[in-house]
């Protein structure tokens, strides 16, 4: 157990039980004074302690993907910084690449709190926070901000999502309208279909309404954006056979798997204090350990199913580097956290780095390139 988990996530998750979203907006406010003020001391000064303190210089590591240098493939997954206000710093973190949003055309509040809850017993969480963001014209202002303060340190993801007030048959027209205001600001891009949290939005992951989405954004991709897919870890074989196949079709660049799930599988929680309901009976989606499985379990279906030719970012569950191993086993290039972040603290990406360059040395690797040329 580190200091983190002995002396601060107690406090955290205990004296700031009631509302766990005030915590993170907390955090969220202190990164984006750090980052609003990273040209200048104190600032600049953080930002070095940070990356002193929590980075890991890992060559062995470092991958090349869509013509992008990621200098480690722990990356911090969408829903942590949905407005991008912290975007420079979370390379101080150690984190190899990070990705922000959900964010949609339109500004919009999300749902009703609490819409955030922890289950420290199942190292899990449930969010329905409903794509609450400030908008895709609001991220894109606060990134060039970001840009002409400091040169990016390592890739940046920006994850869309559909506005709710935009009816499904519109949902083509309202992606690519924040695509177009986001496009020259972001090093890859990433569509949500799969979010439990807004009405109707997992059916877009059906082939006749998923297909105009993926022919519309490419066609519009002037600037050549990666674009990927992240798809609901609750979806049928057959079905996600068929993703995937269009996913090729329109020469998308990979898949994220997976989102949150709508699940419940048995949990040592049964009460959730905030509300006094049991996790089965609270909406939202379920992320953390209990995922894990059945993450590893969709990245190797796709992988086996694309002949290992459609990288993968795999992310659920991940809480050390044996988690991380066995979805790069599964066939991820890459891997993203959140729910296992809070839970293990900020020397967690470090950590996961550690015990991945000692599965290399064990296999007798030099670096994790060669190891996926082994397995592509």
């Amino acid at each position: 157990m580190n200091v983190y988990q002995s002396l601060l996530q107690p406090f955290v998750f205990q004296t700031l039980r009631a509302d766990p979203e005030t915590v993170k907006l907390q955090l969220l406010r202190l990164g984006e004074s750090i980052e609003r003020h990273s040209d200048r001391p104190p600032a600049r000064w953080i930002k070095q302690q940070l990356a002193q303190t929590f980075s890991l210089s890992t060559p062995e590591l470092s991958q090349q993907l869509w013509g992008l240098t990621f200098p480690n493939p722990i990356g911090l997954a969408a829903g942590l910084d949905k407005d991008g206000v912290a975007a420079g710093l979370w390379g101080s973190f150690g984190f190899g690449f990070a990705e922000v949003g959900t964010v949609t055309y339109h500004p919009q509040p999300g749902n009703p709190r609490p819409r955030l809850f922890r289950l420290p017993a199942d190292r899990a969480g449930i969010n329905r926070m409903g794509f609450n963001n400030r908008g895709a014209a609001a991220l894109a202002q606060t990134l060039e901000q970001a840009h002409k303060r400091s040169t990016r340190t390592i890739p940046l993801g920006i994850n869309l999502g559909k506005s709710k007030v935009t009816p499904l048959e519109a949902a083509v027209e309202d992606y690519l309208a924040s695509f177009r205001l986001l496009q020259v600001w972001g090093d890859y891009f990433v569509i949500n279909v799969s979010s439990p949290n807004t009405p109707g939005l997992r059916s877009l992951q059906t082939a006749a309404n998923l297909e105009p989405i993926l022919s519309a954004l490419q066609n519009e991709n002037q600037n050549r954006r990666p674009l990927l897919l992240k798809i609901s870890p609750d979806l049928a074989w057959e079905d996600l056979a068929t993703i995937i196949e269009l996913v090729k079709t329109y020469e998308w660049a990979g898949l994220i798997a997976t989102n949150t799930t709508i699940a419940r599988p048995e949990l040592q929680t049964k009460v959730i204090p905030q509300t006094g309901k049991s996790p089965q009976e609270e909406a939202g989606g379920l992320s953390g350990a209990p995922l894990r499985q059945r993450s590893t379990e969709v990245i190797r279906f796709i992988h086996q199913q694309s002949g290992g030719q459609l990288p993968i970012i795999g992310v659920g569950g991940v809480f050390t580097a044996a988690d991380a191993w066995e979805k790069i086993m599964a066939g991820a290039t890459l891997i993203q956290v959140y729910t296992g972040w809070i839970y293990e603290g900020p020397g967690m990406v470090k950590q996961l780095l550690t015990g991945l360059q000692t599965e290399l040395q064990q296999r007798g690797l030099d670096s994790l390139a060669t190891f996926r040329s082994q397995v592509s």
